[in-house]
């Protein structure tokens, strides 16, 4: 069974960081591409970075230079580092694996982060 578990969300002041933690169980975590989401309220889900199972890393322009993704293969973790947090970084967190060229894909339940005063 294949689980996704989020955590180190929570509650941080505008300018602050947090790091968000993927940890994955019941696949072959080196073979998927994982990525984090982000849904705020009334808003439509939307990517915010991924990495490849090489270690490519891609960020929707709004996070560029302040959120960094990383993976640690050998603990089957994924990372979000996320710096200079803005009141519309405000949203659930989700993380998602998929393994390339198959119908395989999973998600977390998801994780708040909220950034206010």
């Amino acid at each position: 069974q294949v689980q996704l578990v989020e955590s180190g969300g929570g509650l941080v002041q505008p300018g602050g960081s947090l790091r968000l933690s993927c940890a994955a169980s019941g696949l072959t975590f080196s073979s998927y591409a994982m990525s984090w989401y982000r849904q705020a309220p009334g808003k439509e889900r939307e990517v915010v970075a991924g990495i490849s199972a090489g270690g490519n890393a891609g960020y929707v322009d709004s996070v560029k230079g302040r959120f960094t993704i990383s993976r640690d293969n050998a603990k089957n973790v994924m990372y979000l580092q996320m710096s200079s947090l803005k009141p519309e970084d405000t949203a659930v967190y989700y993380c998602r694996a998929v393994r390339p060229y198959t119908d395989d894909n999973y998600w977390g339940q998801g994780i708040q982060v909220t950034v206010s005063l």
